[in-house]
């Protein structure tokens, strides 16, 4: 099967972001870029052709030309399959990443008060689906298609396990793209270093758990810089919030990686705190990697 990225669309600002952005992957990966819009009442037209001025499918058809007409003169040489799906939105999504290298949405502008919501579709799909998933922001001031997602590439890393999958990906996009790859890591610090009421961490048991975190990042990242020996690799080590350092170190980023475990407990939540601050907290596209 030839190499696809697909965009899920539904009309909306945020979708037409997703597909420039994935329009520009599908370029840079030299894959076939697949537009799929999934509505459960679509019509069959083989069995039923519309009538003159009757068209019950318009709007599906009008988003998909909207997308088009936004990438078009753009990528005009750009391999694109229209995908017009009569299923629930979340199966259709998940059987497409199933098919894809990646999968590409678009996410809502996380003001204030809308940063607590995120949409029952893009919450389902990224907590299963089997490829990559990116969340594309619609932009204020949108830049011309070509200049999107440039930045540096910043991966989160937990270090609590394996993540090849999601450093395979991390220095394969670092590489492709020409970027410097950000490698961050955040350790909260036991409550025995803080002093003065619990307010002040003690400077010498801070070092020394930073210490050791930049000992064990350095360890998991070594195979991989030899891999790669072209891209540039720059570590960070922070003592905080895991969650408040992911957004941290999206900011001035092209993209943003971040992994999810597909083993998790029954009784955790779809997604972790981490990756759930990513999505709606950071300022630029986050891709969601699945590995074990």
């Amino acid at each position: 099967m030839s190499r696809v990225v697909t965009v899920g669309l539904d009309g909306t600002p945020e979708s037409l972001t997703a597909a420039r952005w994935a329009a520009r992957e599908a370029r840079s990966r030299q894959a076939t870029l697949r537009m799929t819009h999934a509505w459960i009442l679509l019509s069959d037209e083989r069995d039923h052709p519309p009538a003159e001025g009757n068209d019950p499918n318009y709007w599906p058809k009008w988003i998909i030309d909207q997308a088009m007409r936004s990438i078009e003169p753009v990528y005009p040489d750009l391999p694109v399959v229209e995908d017009l799906v009569a299923e629930d939105p979340v199966d259709a999504l998940l059987s497409a990443a199933a098919e894809s290298e990646l999968l590409v949405l678009g996410s809502r502008d996380m003001a204030p008060m809308a940063s607590y919501f995120l949409g029952d579709i893009g919450l389902h799909v990224m907590a299963r689906a089997q490829a990559p998933t990116v969340f594309v922001r619609a932009r204020e001031d949108p830049a011309p298609a070509d200049a999107e997602g440039e930045g540096d590439l910043t991966v989160a890393l937990s270090l609590r396990g394996p993540c090849d999958e999601l450093l395979e990906f991390a220095f394969t996009g670092a590489a492709r793209s020409g970027v410097t790859l950000r490698a961050v890591h955040a350790r909260n610090l036991p409550a025995a270093a803080y002093t003065r009421g619990g307010i002040v961490a003690d400077p010498y048991f801070r070092g020394e758990v930073v210490g050791r975190a930049q000992r064990e990042l350095a360890d998991v990242l070594r195979p991989w810089r030899e891999k790669f020996p072209e891209v540039r690799v720059v570590e960070t080590v922070w003592a905080q919030s895991p969650a408040r350092a992911v957004v941290r170190g999206a900011v001035g980023a092209g993209l943003l990686v971040v992994g999810r475990r597909e083993e998790r407990p029954r009784v955790a939540p779809p997604v972790g705190n981490v990756l759930a601050a990513a999505v709606h907290h950071a300022p630029c596209p986050v891709a969601i990697v699945p590995h074990g």
